[in-house]
């Protein structure tokens, strides 16, 4: 079997949603979603196609090695390059299963699990509002997830002085909150977890927006509400000072959206410098490497938390990795506030049940992409599958 031909589409959403499809001369086609790559991946993946051409589709961690090292001078540790690599390792990986008549999570070793627990991130309102709050958040919990993720870090909002409402901006620039963005932030996550109940684990999302001194601060003021974890409250490239606050707090830190490949992950993982790590697998270099970055990380008995914001065909491959590592903790759903969720793919139903996914034996991801829905939502300026 040899590679015929790589395509691309992409989609509207949280981000660009770049679906990578793989032909052969087998007739056999994968499937493969990544993110964060914009038209920079489309375009990579529209050069490296000749490049691959007559590859044959069962060698995926060769074809990804093999591609990024002869292009470490254009890119091949981070960015587009990697991303657009994710989108045809995961395809790769589709067609594997596909073509074997087997699951991934087969092919990688077999599953620890059956489900895959999921979080919800949630859009709260970054005001004081408690019944605001607790209606979003009763929607999360009426679905059946027992966790959820908020934002603390929102630059904009109302500020209620008692006689009027006023405007309040926070600088861009400036990484120290101040002493009302503080109490607002504790404030927000208190009502939160009085909302989501005692069942229910809440993780805060910081952006890394804040300067060290203030997330020390921060996560000290948080740790009464045994947080499921506080995310990136400085950038996880400063390992150092994030290993400080680490160490200042038993709030967990998680961090890792945006480093890409293991090599990324190393420093962070081996010097301790958070709790939970969180990779994002359709950007960071796939499913090989993030299996790779779980089993770097379980050595160190650090859980694995992956961010996700793709449809369910990304959110699927996803689940597929998570389910064939042992330090599995819980994985990301981004899409509560998108009404094209179920029908993107042709299964037409939601994968996640109670908070959940079931892991089924269907060969390859087990998904397969609604092209006709996912056309209606196309990325202006891009082309389809052509």
């Amino acid at each position: 079997m040899k590679i015929t031909s790589i395509k691309t589409a992409a989609t509207l959403g949280h981000c660009m949603h770049l679906w990578v499809k793989i032909e052969t001369d087998a007739g056999i086609t994968g499937i493969g979603e990544c993110v964060h790559g914009q038209q920079e991946a489309i375009a990579i993946i529209q050069k490296l196609e000749q490049r691959l051409i007559g590859k044959d589709p069962f060698a995926i961690d060769a074809i990804f090695e093999q591609t990024r090292r002869s292009l470490v001078f254009e890119g091949g540790f981070a960015g587009a390059l990697i991303t657009a690599l994710t989108g045809i390792e995961i395809a790769l990986w589709d067609l594997k299963g596909k073509a074997l008549k087997a699951p991934i999570y087969d092919l990688m070793g077999g599953k620890f699990r059956d489900k895959i627990r999921v979080y919800a991130d949630c859009e709260v309102d970054p005001g004081l509002n408690l019944d605001e709050t607790k209606r979003i958040v009763d929607g999360i919990v009426a679905r059946g997830f027992t966790a959820l993720k908020i934002d603390l870090d929102i630059f904009a909002y109302e500020k209620n002085t008692g006689s009027e409402t006023a405007h309040y901006r926070k600088d861009s620039f400036n990484m120290t909150p101040s002493k009302w963005e503080h109490e607002r932030m504790v404030k927000l996550a208190e009502m939160v977890c009085e909302a989501a109940g005692p069942d229910v684990e809440v993780a805060c999302d910081l952006h890394t927006r804040l300067d060290k001194h203030s997330a020390i601060r921060l996560a000290r003021d948080l740790e009464h509400l045994k947080l499921m974890w506080l995310e990136e409250p400085i950038p996880p490239e400063n390992v150092d000072t994030m290993r400080e606050i680490t160490a200042a707090t038993s709030t967990p830190i998680c961090a890792g959206e945006n480093l890409y490949l293991r090599h990324g992950f190393r420093d962070l993982i081996e010097k301790h410098a958070v709790d939970i790590i969180m990779p994002d697998i359709p950007k960071c270099g796939g499913l090989s490497e993030c299996r790779k970055i779980a089993n770097m990380a379980e050595i160190y008995s650090m859980p694995f938390a992956p961010h996700n914001v793709s449809s369910p065909i990304g959110t699927m491959a996803s689940a597929h990795v998570c389910a064939s590592i042992p330090n599995f903790l819980v994985l990301e759903f981004h899409w509560t506030e998108r009404d094209w969720w179920s029908s993107v793919i042709t299964e037409n139903r939601d994968i996640i049940k109670d908070g959940f996914i079931e892991m089924s034996d269907a060969p390859g991801i087990g998904l397969e992409l609604n092209e006709e829905v996912a056309k209606q939502h196309q990325y202006p300026g891009t082309t389809w599958f052509e």
